[in-house]
């Protein structure tokens, strides 16, 4: 590819509709949804339907929908119902939505670090941080690559803790020939503006647990007993419902889901193929066995062998390509933004820090050798399913060129 006397080509985006699945079916089911005159999805129709499908379409007993992925999250944990000063175990490498639910909740995030190369979370870096305040697991599939989820729930099981996936962008992705968001008790997922399927804001909570289900379900209606015999508002719980507007777009988008991961991993699988072999690069690697949906396609590079390292890689595709990439992915681990660093929480109570082990609010840098590592190393690129061959073409060629030109 000569850039001095070619076209630069313009990839499709998951910000507007050249990235998009959205259509005339979601038009028609929106339509439907206005005419009938019921927006509420305590009413409604079309947000039932879009839990039920999408509990079926993972072989799950309990699907719940709720106003965005945060919702979802915020949900899940106060399923799990933890005590003031409680633990919950996460990823260092996460959107603040999944962190700041657990402060809502009275409990602590303690962070685990992450293999530098999936930046997921392991059975090893949860057990070194599990103490007797633990009150649940939070697994972050990131960027649609499993975690290694048997032995999590290997280690999970032996000390009898619940464990919640974040599966915001796992959307079919599977570990061992089982779907990401059936292994743990909790499965949650979002529908954001650039996962895999979208409804703009939006989430879903499954589980095949009765006592969870139960609480989830109440917990996105205020604790109202929709359907019991004498109702009441039970506990204290926020109004997290979907109107069904929404549930109109997400039923539409539920039926384009299979084939969205489909082009996505087919066309993944290709670049890695195209890509074999370039020195300083590193393409995604699941476990064997382990299906990666590929909410974004990310890259390692190695600044040893590429000048400039990620940052260079970016700046040289985004000023000779038009590529946009983002390296690191996040500026900074999730413990160094000023609500942890400093317990900026609720007026001045710093609660619930307040109520934590010295321990759990240990951020020092040796702790953390992953996650440092390979958020220096990681390059995320630009990704949905509207890829076709001549954008995958024109994406390895400027990675190739751009390699060849920094290394």
């Amino acid at each position: 590819m000569n850039t001095a006397q070619k076209t630069l080509l313009k990839l499709p985006s998951d910000q507007d509709s050249s990235g998009r699945t959205l259509g005339d079916e979601e038009i028609k089911f929106v339509a439907d949804a206005i005419k009938s005159g019921t927006l509420t999805s305590t009413k409604g129709t079309f947000t039932k339907q879009f839990e039920q499908q999408f509990a079926q379409h993972l072989g799950m007993q309990h699907g719940y929908a709720c106003s965005s992925g945060t919702a979802a999250l915020h949900t899940a944990y106060a399923a799990i119902d933890p005590e003031p000063g409680d633990e919950f175990i996460t990823t260092s490498i996460t959107d603040m939505g999944a962190l700041t639910p657990i402060l809502y909740q009275s409990a602590i995030p303690v962070f685990a670090d992450v293999d530098p190369k999936s930046l997921n979370v392991t059975a090893e870096t949860i057990e070194k941080v599990i103490s007797p305040r633990t009150k649940a697991i939070v697994v972050t599939h990131l960027f649609g690559c499993p975690a290694n989820m048997n032995e999590i729930m290997d280690l999970a099981r032996s000390k009898n803790i619940p464990v919640i996936e974040d599966c915001a962008q796992a959307f079919l992705a599977e570990h061992q020939n089982k779907k990401i968001g059936t292994i743990g008790d909790i499965g949650c997922f979002s529908l954001q503006q650039g996962k895999h399927i979208t409804t703009g804001e939006g989430g879903i909570v499954v589980s095949n647990d009765e006592h969870y289900a139960r609480r989830m379900f109440l917990y996105i209606n205020k604790a109202w007993g929709y359907g019991d015999q004498n109702p009441d508002h039970y506990f204290a719980a926020l109004n997290y419902r979907m109107n069904d507007i929404t549930g109109a777009v997400a039923l539409a988008q539920l039926q384009k889901l299979e084939p969205s991961v489909r082009n996505r991993v087919k066309h993944a699988n290709r670049l890695t193929k195209m890509l074999k072999g370039i020195a300083g690069i590193q393409t995604p690697t699941p476990l064997t066995g382990d299906i990666h949906s590929y909410w974004k396609y990310c890259l390692n590079v190695d600044s040893n062998v590429i000048n400039g390292g990620a940052d260079g890689l970016a700046k040289e595709l985004r000023e000779h390509y038009g590529i946009f990439s983002a390296p690191r992915y996040i500026r900074k681990p999730a413990f160094e933004c000023e609500i942890f660093q400093k317990r900026r929480t609720f007026g001045n109570s710093q609660f619930p820090f307040t109520e934590a082990r010295p321990e759990a609010l240990n951020y020092d840098a040796e702790n953390f050798a992953g996650t440092y590592a390979g958020l220096a190393g990681i390059l995320v690129l630009p990704w949905n399913e509207a890829y076709t061959d001549e954008h995958l073409n024109y994406l390895a060629d400027a990675i190739q060129e751009s390699v060849a030109k920094l290394s």
